[in-house]
């Protein structure tokens, strides 16, 4: 295809004019991921004083990833058929009022039930935001814008622990659900001046019901499996009964996700507008990029999810304190994103920076397994800077080449499809961690169970309520424990949540070898509709010739060239 401007192409954007139009997305993707993380910091006093324990803290997480993988495909491919700016809109205000009602919430059940509403809004920013960047800027020019949306993630990531921190101490932990409504209704007005993407044809469009049905049974099943296999009955709604890794529980459920994921398969194939068109995995960069991704997810939500509690759990930190600790993993990835971004837009090379940042993933997840609850901090900081450094130049340049080699038809869907899989990478992966950490400090607890019989027997007045907190199965806030229990419950915490770090490493070692594989295709400089123009131009320029050979075949070119000698 050429890289040529056909004529009746719209002109090009200049930089003032895709910052304008960009400030709404910017603010959509703030507001969205200031709602998760002003919640993060507070999440183990939340959970604690809705009484929940290890499996609710990590379905509270899971039910938003959950819902925001399912989701996003969805999006995507109502991307391709329909108006991306209404769909946007809709996104934000899905978000937002979910967001709000779980600030209502009475029991962990409740807290799941709107978090998982809130994932269906955010799947729509996480895939609408990169769609409508790609309708107004070339791929080789995304590089430093993407590095702005890098900025405004790592500043929603930085702030959004410290403001949520602060609120919580200061007014309890519901306020951290209602900050972000001013700030969306803002955004939904910026989003309505600002942006203005060129309009598209009109296309019937098909849903594939059927295909969404499958793809959130089958995920579904898998993740409820994964969070419960292995673990004791408590009681509550997500547990099962028999729940032994070994079990008709186990054979039931895994077999239920396979079959779901084979007729998701079948669906897709025979779909007439599928959710995730399987022609993509054809494309190698798609197929590569899809498997990196994954990798790049578990990082990015393992992490965030559980060094917040590491440090409250483990280190004793408040909400703002733990906030405040969590700031070199976000400078790691604030630093990567902005300087990468702004150097695959210069010299228009993409494929060592996402080595480097594989190599990254690899080196801050091993490190961070080594971790110990009296690890020096400026090491801690150290191994969460390097690991945020590789989310930072993986995350969005994997998305960037994908949509560069993508035919423009099919940009919707295959940047859903990307973020989908990094979506569905981290949700499974929040879930195996937190199952692994949950059975690690259960099997810690009891080869502890003489130390914390001891500190809690000389406690003297305060051991009856110490030993009764302990037995009720919730999420103990350990900052508030006697320094005799305390240390032993960080210690426990701190292996449990660095044990389960390991489980990172071999994706991120899949994640280098697929990136090691990419094709290193130039980055071009055509936006999506300039691109789609020029198909059509090349498409009139292949029609026309051949029509003319059919016309001269059948003599009607001499007949048209005699009725014009006439006519003059």
């Amino acid at each position: 295809m050429s890289e040529t401007l056909t004529a009746g192409t719209a002109p090009r954007m200049n930089h003032r004019q895709v910052l304008e139009a960009l400030s709404g997305l910017l603010l959509g993707m703030f507001v969205s991921m200031l709602a998760s993380t002003v919640v993060s910091s507070s999440l183990p006093v939340i959970i604690h004083d809705l009484d929940g324990n290890q499996a609710a803290f990590t379905w509270v997480v899971t039910a938003t990833l959950l819902t925001t993988a399912i989701s996003t495909p969805i999006w995507g491919k109502l991307a391709d058929l329909t108006n991306r700016k209404v769909l946007y809109q809709l996104a934000i205000v899905i978000f937002v009022l979910a967001t709000a009602a779980a600030g209502f919430s009475q029991t962990p059940e409740m807290l799941i039930g709107f978090r998982a509403v809130q994932g269906i809004g955010a799947g729509g920013l996480a895939a609408l935001s990169q769609v409508l960047m790609a309708d107004i800027i070339s791929p080789r020019e995304r590089g430093r814008y993407m590095g702005l949306f890098g900025a405004v993630m790592a500043l929603a990531t930085i702030g959004g622990p410290l403001l949520g921190g602060l609120i919580t101490d200061a007014w309890g932990w519901r306020w951290n659900f209602f900050v972000a409504l001013p700030v969306a209704v803002v955004a939904l007005i910026l989003v309505q001046a600002t942006l203005h993407v060129p309009a598209r044809a009109k296309k019937k469009t098909t849903i594939d019901y059927l295909g969404i049905i499958l793809l959130s049974t089958a995920v579904s099943l898998l993740l409820v499996w994964v969070t419960n296999a292995g673990t004791t009955t408590t009681g509550d709604w997500w547990d099962l009964g028999n729940n032994d890794w070994w079990s008709l529980t186990t054979v039931l459920m895994v077999g239920g996700a396979t079959l779901a994921a084979l007729l998701f398969v079948i669906v897709e194939l025979r779909s007439r507008e599928p959710l995730v068109p399987l022609t993509l995995f054809r494309n190698r960069t798609f197929t590569l990029s899809v498997i990196a991704s994954i990798a790049t997810g578990i990082a990015m939500f393992g992490a965030s999810v559980f060094l917040s509690q590491y440090m409250q759990l483990a280190r004793g930190a408040t909400p703002t304190e733990a906030g405040l600790m969590t700031i070199p993993m976000i400078a790691g990835l604030l630093v990567a994103s902005v300087g990468v971004g702004t150097l695959v837009t210069r010299y228009g090379k993409w494929k060592p920076y996402l080595i480097v940042g594989a190599v990254l993933l690899i080196a801050g997840s091993y490190l961070l397994s080594t971790i110990h609850y009296d690890t020096n901090f400026a090491i801690v900081s150290v191994y969460m800077f390097l690991l945020g450094a590789g989310v930072g130049m993986t995350m969005q340049n994997l998305v960037l080449v994908v949509q560069n080699t993508t035919r423009p038809e099919e940009i919707g869907v295959a940047s859903s499809g990307v973020t989908f899989f990094r979506s569905l990478g981290g949700t499974i992966g929040v879930s195996v961690m937190g199952a692994a950490l949950a059975a690690r400090v259960v099997d810690l607890v009891a080869q502890r169970k003489e130390d914390i019989t001891a500190a809690i027997m000389g406690l003297g007045d305060q051991a009856q309520y110490w030993a009764q907190q302990l037995q009720t199965g919730s999420l103990p806030k350990v900052s508030a424990m006697p320094d005799t229990l305390r240390v032993v419950f960080e210690d426990i915490y701190a292996n449990g949540i660095s044990h389960s770090f390991l489980i990172a490493v071999p994706f991120a070692v899949l994640s280098l070898v697929a990136i090691v594989f990419l094709p290193n295709k130039p980055l071009t400089t055509m936006t999506t509709v300039e691109r789609m123009q020029a198909s059509e131009a090349d498409l009139a320029t292949v029609s026309v010739p051949e029509a003319m050979e059919t016309l001269t075949a059948t003599g009607s070119v001499r007949t048209v060239s005699a009725g014009n000698r006439n006519d003059g």
